[in-house]
C-alpha cells in the first residue's frame, strides 16, 4: 500500500487511541461554547486577563484534495509573479490552531475587553515524495480586538456582542511568493439556542508596496459564519463576499463535525471559490477534506 494512504489511517488510529479512552465525558463538554463562555461576557464567566483560550476552531484535515492546485502562483503586481511551476500534489494536510488572552479588563468606563489572538493555517505537501514532504503555504494572522458585551433581544435570539479588531495576515515569504494585508475588522456576534451568527466587515489598510493589489475583489470585504450545534454534531458554515451583486467570486467554506469518542471528533470540509489561503488569494478551486476537531467555535 503506498505510503499516502498508510499516512492517514495510521495518524488517525493513534490519535483516536490517544485522545478517545473515555466514553464518561458529556455532551455539553464538546459542543460549541457560548458566546458568554468564549467571551467571558458577564461577571460570572470572567475568568480574568493572560488566561490563554481558543479563539477559532483547532483542527487537522489528514488528507485534503483540491480540483486544481496552485502550482504557479501570481499576482497583479508583476514583482509578486512566480516563473517556474511546482509539482504540487492534489492530496494534502491541512492543519490550524487559533489562540486569543484577554489583556484589559472593563475598558472605556467598564464596557468593553481588549483581547490579543494569534491563527495559523498550515498546508502541508505530507504525501509529496517527489519535493521531500514541504509545507506548502503557512499563514499567520495575529490580531488585536477590542471587544463590548451586548444584550438585545430579538424573540430568542440575542445580538451578545460587537466590536472593532486590527488584523494582520501574510505568508511570511519573500519574493516572488510574498502576500499580505491589514484591515480594520468589525464584527457583531448573535445567537440562539442552537446557533450563532458572526457578522464581519472590514475596510482594508492599503499598503504602498501592495504584493496582491485586488485581494478585495477576490477574497471580499466581509465574512459570515454561521454554526449550528445539536447534541455531538455541529455544523458550520463561512461565507465570503465583496457586498455587491455583480461580483460572483468570494468563496463558501462547509464544515460537519461528529462524534468518534469522548471528546474527539471527525472532521468533513468541503471549500470553493478564491482565497482559501494567502497565497491563493486570486486562484479559484474546489478542495474536500477529513480529519480530526479538537476544538469548535
Amino acid at each position: 500500500m503506498p505510503f499516502r494512504f498508510i499516512f492517514p489511517i495510521v495518524l488517525w488510529a493513534f490519535t483516536c487511541s490517544l485522545f478517545g479512552q473515555s466514553d464518561s465525558v458529556g455532551v455539553r463538554d464538546i459542543v460549541t461554547k457560548t458566546m458568554e463562555e468564549q467571551w467571558q461576557l458577564s461577571p460570572s464567566s470572567d475568568k480574568g486577563t493572560f488566561r490563554i483560550t481558543s479563539y477559532k476552531p483547532i483542527y487537522m484535515l489528514l488528507a485534503r484534495y483540491s480540483t486544481s492546485p496552485n502550482s504557479l502562483p501570481f499576482s497583479e503586481n508583476p514583482d509578486y509573479r512566480a516563473v517556474e511551476p511546482a509539482a504540487y500534489d492534489r492530496v494534502e494536510s491541512r492543519l490550524q490552531f487559533s489562540f486569543k488572552t484577554k489583556i484589559f479588563h472593563n475598558m472605556f468606563f467598564g464596557h468593553g475587553d481588549l483581547w490579543v489572538a494569534y491563527t495559523q493555517l498550515a498546508h502541508w505537501q505530507v504525501y509529496n515524495e517527489e519535493l521531500s514532504r514541504p509545507f506548502r503555504e503557512l499563514n499567520y494572522e495575529p490580531e488585536l480586538l477590542l471587544n463590548f458585551p451586548m444584550k438585545i433581544k430579538f424573540g430568542s435570539a440575542a445580538i451578545r456582542m460587537m466590536g472593532l479588531s486590527f488584523n494582520h495576515q501574510s505568508n511570511g515569504r519573500s519574493l516572488p511568493y510574498s502576500r499580505s494585508w491589514n484591515r480594520i475588522i468589525f464584527h457583531l456576534g448573535m445567537e440562539s439556542d442552537h446557533w450563532q451568527l458572526f457578522l464581519r466587515p472590514w475596510i482594508r489598510i492599503d499598503d504602498a508596496d501592495d504584493e496582491n493589489p485586488k485581494i478585495t475583489d477576490f477574497v471580499g470585504r466581509a465574512n459570515a459564519t454561521f454554526v449550528y450545534s445539536r447534541k455531538q454534531h455541529s455544523l458550520y458554515s463561512i461565507l465570503h463576499t465583496d457586498l455587491s451583486l455583480g461580483n460572483h467570486k468570494g468563496s463558501l467554506e462547509l464544515n460537519y463535525l461528529f462524534p468518534i469518542k469522548g471528546t474527539l471528533r471527525g472532521h468533513a470540509q468541503i471549500f470553493h471559490g478564491y482565497g482559501e489561503t494567502m497565497i491563493d488569494y486570486n486562484h479559484r478551486q474546489t478542495t474536500f477534506g477529513i480529519g480530526l476537531s479538537f476544538v469548535d467555535w
